[in-house]
C-alpha cells in the first residue's frame, strides 16, 4: 500500500501516488495524534482505539514509508528524525485530503459552504448578531457554525475540517495564523455576599475559561486559587449557582440576569476577569477572499469603533 512516488524512498514529496483511502488517513491521522501527544495509551483514548491498534496502524504507516517514525523507551515515545521530517507532510497530506473532500462534496453546488468553530461561551445574545453580519455580507455562502472549545478548533483548522474558529486560547502552530479581535468580561458574583472579604473559599467555583485564566486569576485573588471545584464554560457556572449556591465567575450578561433574578449578587469589589477573543485560519486560506471577508466582519464585530473603546467588551 504504497503511498508515495518511488516506494517512499524521499519523506520530502508533495503528493500521492495513488489514490487515497479512508484506511490510509486513518494512518496519517494516527500518526500526527501521537505526535502531539508522545503517549500510545492517550492517543488510543483521544481516538477512541485500543493501544494495540494504534500500535498497528504506526506499524503500517512505518512499513510503507520504510522508516521509524518513533523511539519508545522508559522515558516515553519520541519521534525519530524521520518522524520529525515526516510531521509537516502529514499535516499536508490530511488538509488536502479534507479539501478533496470537501470540493467534491460541493461539485455542482452553488454555494460555498464555510465551516465556522466558536467558543462555547461566545454563543449568546450578540451571537445572532454576528451571524446575521455574516450571511448579510456573504449571500452567496451557506454556513456551519459548532460550539467547541480552542483545543479541538485549532485542530479542525489543521486537519481541515473547519474554515475559521473564534477562540480564546491560540495553540500557536507553523501552519496557523491567529489575531486577537477583542475581548470578553467575567463577573464575580456570589448568592452568600457582595463584599469579596466574605467570599468563602470552600464555595468558591474557579474559573477555568481559557488556558491562561488560572495565572492571572492566581495574580489577582491568591487567597482563592486552592479550592476543589474548577469550571469552564459559563452555562455551567450559572447551573451551578443556580442549584448549588456559591461564588463563582460568570460573563456580565449572566451577572445582570442572576442579580434581577435575585439569586446572586455582584460582589462590586471584586476585580472584573477580561479573556482575549482571536480569530484563527489556516495559512493556506489566510489570503483567499471568503476567509478576508469573514475576518472583516470579526474585525467589526468585536474591535474598535465609533461606539466602543479601543477593544469592544462583549459579555
Amino acid at each position: 500500500m504504497a503511498f508515495f512516488n518511488s516506494h517512499c524512498q524521499s519523506l520530502l514529496i508533495d503528493e500521492f501516488d495513488q489514490t487515497v483511502t479512508a484506511m490510509q488517513i486513518e494512518l496519517v491521522e494516527t500518526f500526527l495524534d501521537l505526535f502531539e501527544t508522545r503517549s500510545f495509551n492517550r492517543t488510543a483514548e483521544r481516538l477512541g482505539l485500543r493501544q494495540s491498534t494504534v500500535s498497528a496502524r504506526i506499524r503500517s504507516l512505518e512499513a510503507a514509508l520504510g522508516h521509524r517514525l518513533f523511539q519508545r523507551s522508559r522515558a516515553g515515545t519520541e519521534p525519530t528524525t524521520e518522524g520529525l521530517r515526516f510531521a509537516p507532510h502529514a499535516r499536508r497530506l490530511l488538509h488536502d485530503w479534507t479539501e478533496a473532500r470537501r470540493a467534491i462534496r460541493d461539485m455542482g453546488s452553488e454555494r460555498a459552504t464555510l465551516r465556522v468553530g466558536i467558543q462555547h461561551d461566545l454563543v449568546g445574545e450578540h451571537f445572532s448578531r454576528l451571524i446575521a453580519g455574516f450571511r448579510s455580507a456573504l449571500p452567496e455562502a451557506s454556513f456551519q457554525f459548532e460550539a467547541d472549545y480552542s483545543a479541538q478548533m485549532c485542530a479542525d483548522l489543521l486537519s481541515g475540517s473547519q474554515d475559521i474558529a473564534i477562540l480564546f486560547t491560540p495553540r500557536y502552530h507553523p501552519d496557523l495564523q491567529f489575531e486577537t479581535l477583542g475581548e470578553i468580561t467575567y463577573l464575580m458574583v456570589s448568592t452568600e455576599t457582595d463584599r469579596l472579604s466574605d467570599v468563602r473559599p470552600d464555595t468558591y467555583i474557579m474559573p477555568h475559561f481559557s488556558d491562561a485564566l488560572p495565572q492571572v486569576h492566581a495574580q489577582l485573588l491568591p487567597q482563592l486559587s486552592a479550592t476543589s471545584l474548577s469550571i469552564g464554560q459559563n452555562a455551567a457556572m450559572v447551573s451551578l449557582i443556580r442549584t448549588m449556591g456559591g461564588t463563582a465567575y460568570v460573563l456580565r450578561d449572566s451577572a445582570r440576569i442572576l442579580a434581577e433574578e435575585g439569586i446572586a449578587r455582584h460582589v462590586a469589589d471584586a476585580p472584573p476577569l477580561s479573556v482575549p477573543i482571536h480569530a484563527g485560519v489556516h495559512l493556506r486560506n489566510r489570503h483567499r477572499g471568503l476567509h478576508r471577508r469573514l475576518l472583516q466582519i470579526l474585525r467589526r464585530h468585536f474591535g474598535p469603533g465609533p461606539h466602543h473603546d479601543a477593544r469592544r467588551r462583549v459579555g
